[in-house]
């Protein structure tokens, strides 16, 4: 299979996105089955997924996302931005909003300033989801924040939060490599999560600025996770160490999250950005 992407990445997120509104364009199967080739940094391209761009019968446009490992995630905070400027970029659309149907729901992607280097989008990423059932987590009815889990033998007070996709974020006083190192594929794989989860150590600056390193399901150590900024300025405001609107600062770039309290949607502002473009040969399996 010979496939044409584009490469493109959101303060350092950075994905392989197939253009499926080509003719003969690779079938979502065959695009699942070589995103663990493409994301490889050694054999294939390289990234932290793939981004396929789809048409819609519900939104303008309609996005999936294959993690490293191969698996689907429901969404992708610095993906969505990449897919909204590749659409803009590629001129699909030239509409300031945009609708994208994904396995979180039908968003929309706010093309704020644009020009050939970056592109800043401001997503409305919907309310953030609380009840345990629904992240998922297993235990009794209700929510969980600061709740304290085992992990290895070792107690560690977490809060949960979905954002179409399970988060669960903890705070330290500083944020270390070797801490969320440890911590991130033990509590990924814990058992109260049957879908796994991300998992962000947050160290809070001030009422309105946070530092955060992530563990991402399915990829690892990323600089970056859109949805997971989101989740962590929730759970940051949640358990009153912060406002609700947030510059969260990542290893790949800075996000601004806003939790409005008028219809309770959470809104992330960022950067997106064309590396390049190229063809790849993806043997079959």
């Amino acid at each position: 299979m010979e496939l044409q992407f584009t490469k493109m990445q959101g303060i350092g997120n950075d994905f392989v996105v197939a253009d499926c509104l080509v003719p003969d364009a690779p079938t979502e199967e065959a695009l699942q089955a070589a995103s663990v080739f493409l994301c490889d940094r050694k054999f294939g391209v390289g990234g932290d997924g793939v981004v396929l761009v789809l048409p819609s019968s519900v939104a303008d446009f309609k996005m999936r996302m294959f993690n490293p490992d191969g698996t689907e995630a429901e969404m992708c905070g610095n993906g969505i931005r990449c897919f909204a400027k590749f659409i803009r970029d590629r001129g699909y659309s030239d509409k300031t909003d945009i609708t994208a149907e994904t396995l979180a729901g039908i968003l929309t992607l706010t093309v704020t300033d644009s020009d050939s280097t970056e592109t800043l989008v401001r997503v409305d990423m919907g309310e953030p989801i609380l009840q345990r059932a629904d992240i998922p987590m297993l235990g009794e009815v209700g929510s969980a924040i600061n709740e304290t889990i085992e992990v290895s033998g070792e107690k560690v007070a977490i809060t949960a939060v979905s954002m179409g996709n399970p988060h669960v974020a903890f705070f330290e006083d500083t944020a270390t490599d070797e801490r969320i190192g440890h911590l991130g594929p033990l509590m990924e794989k814990h058992s109260l999560f049957p879908r796994k989860t991300n998992v962000h150590l947050i160290a809070v600056i001030s009422p309105s600025e946070i530092k955060m390193l992530t563990w991402e399901r399915g990829a690892g150590r990323t600089l970056a996770c859109g949805t997971g900024a989101c989740a962590s300025v929730v759970a940051s405001a949640l358990n009153k160490r912060t406002g609700r609107s947030v510059l969260a600062h990542l290893p790949g770039g800075d996000l601004h999250i806003e939790w409005s309290e008028k219809d309770n949607h959470v809104y992330m502002t960022g950067p997106a950005t064309e590396v390049f473009t190229g063809t790849v040969t993806v043997k079959n399996s």
